[in-house]
């Protein structure tokens, strides 16, 4: 079984590239704090991982996360190996995303990242995941709800 769960902190905004063949594809990195601390000082490691989002899930975290914004990221491991420019053969290791969620209310998400709308810096075309359906966006502070 091949099942990564993580969660962690944007290192960076995603950056939305398209395959030859159109498909789009986000890459962005996760700090996630190990569950322990260091013997001798007693501080947390931290562990930078490389993540890699598909199709509508790469144009979903390219547009709605960024930089500094804590996210859980559900996928699988994947090992790819590469040629550098220089000719040197390298080995990657990444997650594949399959699902990416937001973990933190959008009051302290616009707090901490400093952005309320959505990013528009990207050249494909957005359709939200909840098209066609009964669903709508509810624009609420978290006070209002009933529980």
């Amino acid at each position: 079984m091949n099942q990564i769960v993580l969660m962690g902190r944007l290192t960076r905004d995603p950056e939305l590239r398209h395959t030859q063949s159109g498909t789009p594809v986000a890459s962005f990195s996760l700090a996630v704090d190990r569950g322990f601390t260091s013997k001798d000082g007693g501080e947390r490691q931290t562990d930078f991982i490389d993540i890699v989002a598909w199709d509508r899930r790469g144009e979903f975290v390219s547009r709605y996360f960024t930089k500094g914004q804590m996210c859980a990221v559900s996928g699988r491991l994947q090992i790819r190996d590469w040629t550098d420019k220089d000719g040197n053969k390298r080995r990657t290791a990444e997650v594949v995303a399959d699902n990416i969620y937001f973990t933190e209310s959008k009051k302290s998400r616009d707090a901490t990242v400093g952005r309320a709308e959505p990013r528009d810096d990207y050249s494909s075309n957005y359709t939200s995941p909840v098209t066609g359906s009964d669903f709508e966006e509810l624009d609420l502070d978290e006070g209002d709800l009933p529980f």
